[in-house]
């Protein structure tokens, strides 16, 4: 999900309108299948960190730690999570088998949307979604007969809710698009407490329960007892707690108390 302040006609690949229509499929039987899992650059949404970490029945630590590469990006000053290919001839994506994905109910974001991909465009400060459709040189989905629109690719791809949560967070991130850490960098200790309220929602729950979060902070009272196993309900917490705490801004989820 890229957030864009230039004009979108010159972003690269076929722009789509709401109700345009493409043609696209994939499955077993399309001969490029799987081909897109190999040697990629996949950046995960906090969103897709929690389904997968949940997915695998691990930690937010252990998931970062065994699947991830955290890096900056060009343009960007707070830190990205890198999907760790597997170490084989084909840096193929750790989760895929000869069967396929073996995670493909809890698969990111851009995986759901692909070769569709989305941005925020930001006119007078309010945000549009817009669609690109980027198939790469080899995929032969965009062949087979099935027309879709980007809302019926959405539906087809159970992508709705993961849409949602990436377009929140990428409205955190445009913040970022200035540096709010001063001399110290995200590497500081308050990058790392907003990456950690991000990306880390079991270290993130910890911090908030155990410590004087509840009396520093405003929180509605059925917010407080939904975080408490809502791992999206803590997400979206950290996120105002982010906006909060980096850049001073309140949100009616989560204020200063008085």
């Amino acid at each position: 999900m890229q957030y864009l302040e230039q004009d979108p006609d010159q972003i690269p690949g076929r722009r789509l309108s709401e109700n345009e229509t493409f043609t696209l499929d994939c499955h077993p039987g399309v001969p490029c299948f799987n081909q897109c899992c190999r040697n990629l650059n996949l950046y995960l949404y906090p969103y897709d960190v929690i389904r997968l970490k949940n997915s695998l029945g691990i930690s937010s630590d252990e998931f970062i730690d065994t699947h991830t590469h955290v890096v900056l990006r060009e343009g960007s000053h707070f830190p990205h999570v890198l999907l760790a290919m597997a170490e084989n001839a084909e840096k193929t994506c750790p989760f895929l088998t000869d069967a396929g994905c073996r995670v493909y109910a809890d698969r990111p974001q851009t995986c759901r949307a692909f070769p569709v991909e989305q941005a925020l465009y930001f006119s007078e400060g309010v945000p549009k979604l817009i669609h690109y459709l980027r198939p790469p040189d080899f995929c032969c989905g965009i062949k087979e007969g099935r027309t879709h629109t980007p809302k019926s690719w959405e539906a087809d791809q159970n992508a709705a809710f993961y849409n949602q949560m990436t377009i929140e967070w990428a409205q955190v991130m445009r913040l970022f698009s200035q540096d709010p850490w001063g001399g110290e960098g995200p590497d500081g200790q308050k990058g790392k407490m907003a990456f950690m309220a991000a990306y880390n929602v079991d270290m993130f729950r910890r911090f908030v329960l155990e410590s004087s979060f509840f009396k520093r902070f405003h929180v509605k009272q059925d917010l407080r007892l939904k975080i408490r196993s809502d791992d999206v309900a803590l997400l979206r917490l950290g996120m105002a707690w982010i906006q909060l705490a980096v850049f001073g801004i309140q949100t009616p989820r989560l204020r200063l108390k008085k």
